[in-house]
C-alpha cells in the first residue's frame, strides 16, 4: 500500500479533526501517576467495595513498596518481579511499584497452579513475587527455590468493615497466615516500613513488562514491552474515548490481561480518573456499584454485558451516567446491541488488539462504529491484509491475514528467537507483526475478523471460519451465547457443531432442530451447523471470553 493509499483509507473513517500522530506526555506511566498525585491528591484513584484511595496516598504506597523491593529484596534495574493478585488496590500499587523500582513487571493469572507458576518464574527469571493470600499454598513450594522473596497481600485490608456490598470468597475467606519463614513478608508490614526508593532511572525505551500470551501452541511466551508502548495505548484509549478526570471507569476485566490493564487501569491513571475495582466478576453487584459511583466508562467483554442484562437485579437507571461501553474479543449478539441502542442510546464500541500489541491496534470511531467490526487502525498504526503465504497485500473485501506495524507492537518474545523469526515480516521497509488472525478491510477502512488462521474447519474441502458462523448465529434472537467447533464426520472429515446457550425467553419454545433449520436459511449450507447442542453455560477464559479451544479439544477427545 502506498502512503497516499494509507492516507485515503484514513480519511474515510478517521475522526474529524483528530491528528494522526499522538501527542504523548513526558516520561513513563509512573510519571503520569505522580502528576495526578500532585495535581489532585485527594481525588479517588481507586474504589474497592466502598473504600476509596486518593491519588497522593496511592503514590505514597507505591513508593513504599518500591523502596522495599529495592532495599529489602535486592531488586535492581531490569530485574523481573511477578505479580499474582486479583483486581484490587493492591494490584495497582504492586504494578506501579515494580515500575518505580526500575524493575520489569511479570503479570500472572492468579488461577495458575504451582507447575504453571514455576514455568513462568523459570522462563522470566523472576525471583520476587507479590501475591494474594489465597495463593500462599500455590507459591509455597517455590519459595526458597526459584522464588526468593514473596510479599503476601490480604484483600480484606482495603475493604471497610461495614461495606454494604457482597464480597467474593477471595476477600471474605479467613486469610492464610503468612509463613514465619525466611523469604515471606506481609503486605501491611512492608508498607508500614515506608522505605524510600532510589531515583527512578529507567526511561521510555527500557523494558517495562512481560505479559504472557495464552499459549495457543505449546508453552505461553512473554511479550517484551517498553514503557513507551505501554504508555502509548493507555494515552491512546483515554483520548479516543474522550475520558477526563471526573470519569469513573470500571476495573472488572482482569488486570493481568492487557485489555483490562490498558483500557481500564492505565487509562484511568493517565487521565486522573477513578478506577472502580471488583476482585471477582459478580453481575448482580454491578447495578449497585454503577448507581453508587456514577460509572461513565465500562470496559467489558460482550459476554459480561449479556450477563448483566440477563440479571434479575439489573435496573435501567444503573446506566444513567454510562457514556462509553467498549470491549472486544467476541461477537456482540445483535439482540443485545439493539437493546443497548434503543433503551440506552449506547453503542458497543468494539476494538481489536493482542498481548503482542499491548492492546488496541484497531478501534471503532466513537461517532461512527460498525457492529461486529474490529474498527479502523488507530494512531500511527499501519494495518494491512496480506495473503498468508505470499505476503502480497490484498484488495478491499478480500480475506487474508492481518499484519500490523506501530508503536504498540512488542519488541519481540522473551528469549524466543525462533518465535520472533516466525512472528515478524518486513514489508516495504517496515517490520510488521503477523497476527495469525484472518480478516478483511472494507472500502471505508474498517477491518473485520473472520477467524484465527489455525481455527479453520475443513468441510469437504470448503473452508469454514467459526467466528464468522458465530457472528451469523448471533442474528438469531433466541441465542444468548454460542460457540462453534468442528466435529468428526466420517463422510466429510469434519463438520460444524454449535454449542448454544438460549435466551431465557426462548427456552420453552426453541429446539435444536429449530436452530439447525434457521441456520440453513441464514448461511451457506456447508457453514451451517449440522449439530446443535443446548448447554446451560459455556466455559470462559481468564479474560472472560468463551473458551473455544477447551470445547474444541473436548469434542475431538471424546471421539478419540
Amino acid at each position: 500500500m502506498s502512503a497516499d493509499h494509507a492516507t485515503l483509507l484514513r480519511s474515510r473513517a478517521w475522526p474529524a479533526g483528530e491528528p494522526w500522530h499522538l501527542a504523548m506526555p513526558e516520561g513513563t506511566l509512573y510519571d503520569a501517576l505522580a502528576r495526578a498525585a500532585r495535581d489532585r491528591p485527594a481525588h479517588p484513584a481507586t474504589v474497592f467495595y466502598g473504600a476509596s484511595l486518593g491519588y497522593a496516598e496511592l503514590r505514597d504506597r507505591v513508593d513504599a513498596m518500591a523502596g522495599f523491593l529495592q532495599g529489602a529484596c535486592g531488586v535492581a534495574r531490569g530485574d523481573r518481579v511477578m505479580i499474582a493478585l486479583q483486581n484490587s488496590p493492591q494490584y495497582v500499587i504492586a504494578y506501579y511499584a515494580v515500575m518505580r523500582a526500575d524493575a520489569v513487571i511479570v503479570p500472572v493469572n492468579p488461577m495458575n497452579k504451582t507447575a504453571e507458576i514455576a514455568h513462568l518464574a523459570a522462563d522470566s527469571g523472576a525471583r520476587v513475587a507479590i501475591i494474594g493470600s489465597e495463593l500462599t499454598d500455590v507459591f509455597a513450594p517455590l519459595v526458597g527455590e526459584s522464588i526468593t522473596r514473596t510479599i503476601v497481600a490480604q484483600y480484606r485490608d482495603e475493604v471497610p468493615a461495614a461495606t454494604p456490598y457482597a464480597l467474593p470468597s477471595c476477600v471474605t475467606e479467613a486469610p492464610s497466615e503468612v509463613p514465619l519463614l525466611a523469604g515471606w513478608h506481609s503486605w501491611s508490614s512492608v508498607i508500614a516500613q515506608g522505605l524510600r526508593p532510589n531515583a527512578m532511572s529507567v526511561g521510555p525505551d527500557d523494558l517495562m513488562i512481560l505479559p504472557y500470551t495464552s499459549g495457543t501452541t505449546g508453552k505461553p511466551k512473554a511479550c517484551m514491552h517498553t514503557h513507551r508502548s505501554a504508555l502509548f495505548t493507555a494515552v491512546l484509549q483515554a483520548r479516543w474515548y474522550g475520558l477526563g478526570g471526573d470519569d469513573v471507569m470500571t476495573g472488572f476485566m482482569p488486570l493481568f490481561h492487557v485489555a483490562g490493564m490498558q483500557g481500564s487501569m492505565n487509562a484511568a491513571m493517565v487521565t486522573g480518573a477513578t478506577l472502580l475495582l471488583m476482585a471477582r466478576w459478580d453481575r448482580d453487584l454491578l447495578p449497585d456499584l454503577f448507581e453508587s459511583y456514577g460509572v461513565s466508562f465500562w470496559n467489558a467483554a460482550p459476554t459480561m454485558i449479556g450477563d448483566v442484562l440477563a440479571s434479575a437485579r439489573f435496573r435501567d437507571r444503573s446506566f444513567a451516567k454510562l457514556k462509553v461501553l467498549t470491549g472486544g474479543g467476541a461477537a456482540m449478539p445483535t439482540a443485545v446491541a439493539e437493546r443497548l441502542k434503543s433503551r440506552f442510546g449506547l453503542d458497543f464500541v468494539e476494538g481489536y488488539g493482542m498481548t503482542e500489541t499491548m492492546s488496541p491496534t484497531h478501534l471503532n470511531p466513537m461517532a461512527a462504529p460498525k457492529r461486529q467490526c474490529l474498527g479502523i487502525a488507530v494512531h500511527e498504526t499501519d494495518a494491512r491484509v496480506v495473503d498468508p503465504e505470499s505476503l502480497i497485500e490484498l484488495d478491499d473485501d478480500v480475506v487474508g491475514e492481518i499484519v500490523v506495524h506501530g508503536p504498540q507492537v512488542l519488541l519481540g518474545y522473551w528469549n524466543k528467537p525462533d518465535a520472533n523469526a516466525e512472528a515478524f515480516v518486513e514489508l516495504g521497509g517496515k517490520r510488521f507483526l503477523r497476527t495469525g488472525d484472518l480478516g478483511y478491510r472494507d472500502a471505508d477502512g474498517y477491518f473485520f475478523a473472520v477467524d484465527r488462521l489455525k481455527r479453520m474447519i475443513n468441510v469437504s474441502g470448503f473452508k469454514v471460519w467459526p467466528a464468522e458462523v458465530e457472528a451469523a448465529m448471533y442474528q438469531n434472537r433466541a441465542i444468548r451465547e454460542c460457540c462453534i467447533v468442528s466435529a468428526p464426520d466420517n463422510y466429510r472429515g469434519e463438520t460444524v457443531k454449535a454449542l448454544v446457550v438460549l435466551d431465557e425467553a426462548a427456552r420453552a419454545t426453541t429446539s435444536p432442530d429449530d436452530v439447525v433449520s434457521w441456520a440453513r436459511s441464514a448461511m451457506a449450507s456447508y457453514k451451517a451447523p449440522r449439530a446443535v447442542v443446548f448447554v446451560d453455560e459455556l466455559p470462559r477464559t481468564a479474560s472472560n471470553k468463551i473458551n473455544w479451544r477447551l470445547l474444541q479439544d473436548a469434542e475431538w477427545g471424546r471421539t478419540a
